[in-house]
């Protein structure tokens, strides 16, 4: 697929925009569903979702919550040689268990998000394997104690707002609380998974096919697994092309009783993707896209330099996404 450039965004009008915000909400609405909140054609749905694919590499994933099945998540940071960074990120992209693996700080550290499925694992990778990895200078991990979900439809809003009752009526149930004991999966339920990795979009036919189950069984296996909060739809697209080209993790010291407070303020504001209380001496991570570097120092200086209760920050640019979460490694 060729990349988009800024000239295919600028034919991006209001009705793509609602779009995006439409698969926000949830992306697997379909297309009759969206064409009557929006008030167009199910074909004009169709049309434009797929020049959205085309154009600005849309693509709708369905990702497991590991925190919903009792295992945790791990945000590692590796310093390294320069020559070593690339091949080291290519390798943990590789890894089934990895989320998203980036390059940062001149090149000369990687980034990744990391789901060991067992404790076995977690020892061998972070005690073992990457410990003796050639030209690795430091290895630090930060298990995930707490998330705090950015959401880019508030930047969208931003742009281009679909009224609140149509967001009403495309908007899906919140999952159900978090519960002390972990959902449990079989075998079924992890090759539905699969295929909604693959394509959170995938049909009730589609699932059927890899399950073997009836599509009235497929139907309520896939509302299970959403309203107990094991899948979420994440709807990614290039966002450099419309205006956002910064991207940046931030690492936050925070007072310990301020610190759920800090999280949720932070994660509500529109250049946070992601925020996360996490072990280690910064206790809060942030995932963060901006439009400019100027628009990144505000956000520093204003909004993070409001907070009395952030004693430390430490700023990481974002090189290259080597694999994104909802794609494959590049």
């Amino acid at each position: 697929m060729a990349p988009p450039t800024s000239d295919t965004f600028d034919t991006l009008d209001p009705l793509d925009l609602k779009l995006l915000q439409a698969l926000e909400l949830d992306g697997r609405a379909s297309f009759s569903r969206i064409a009557q909140v929006l008030d167009v054609s199910d074909q004009t749905v169709a049309r434009r979702f797929r020049r959205l694919r085309s154009t600005a590499n849309l693509r709708i994933t369905g990702v497991v919550d590991d925190s919903r099945l009792g295992r945790s998540t791990w945000i590692v940071r590796l310093g390294c040689t320069h020559k070593a960074a690339g091949r080291l990120a290519a390798t943990l992209a590789a890894r089934p268990d990895t989320h998203y693996v980036d390059l940062a700080a001149g090149g000369t550290e990687v980034i990744c998000a990391i789901t060991p499925r067992s404790r076995h694992e977690r020892d061998d990778l972070l005690l073992e394997r990457l410990q003796r990895t050639p030209h690795v200078t430091s290895v630090g991990a930060h298990c995930v104690l707490r998330p705090y979900y950015g959401n880019s439809l508030r930047w969208l809003r931003k742009i281009s707002a679909l009224a609140p009752d149509e967001e009403t009526a495309l908007r899906t149930p919140a999952p159900a609380p978090t519960t002390p004991t972990p959902v449990t999966l079989d075998g079924t339920d992890q090759a539905m998974l699969e295929a909604l990795r693959r394509d959170g979009r995938a049909t009730l036919t589609e699932l059927q096919s890899v399950t073997g189950l009836s599509e009235t069984a497929a139907k309520k296996r896939l509302e299970r697994l959403r309203t107990t909060g094991v899948l979420h739809l994440a709807v990614e697209y290039d966002h450099e092309p419309l205006g956002q080209g910064v991207e940046a993790l931030l690492w936050l010291t925070v007072a310990p009783h301020a610190l759920a407070e800090t999280g949720r303020t932070v994660a509500a504001h529109p250049a946070v993707r992601f925020a996360a209380a996490v072990t280690g001496r910064t206790n809060l991570a942030l995932s963060v896209l901006c439009r400019t570097t100027d628009d990144l120092y505000t956000f520093l200086s204003e909004t993070v330099g409001a907070l009395t209760d952030v004693h430390t920050a430490e700023t990481v640019l974002t090189l290259r996404r080597v694999k994104a979460l909802t794609a494959e490694p590049r």
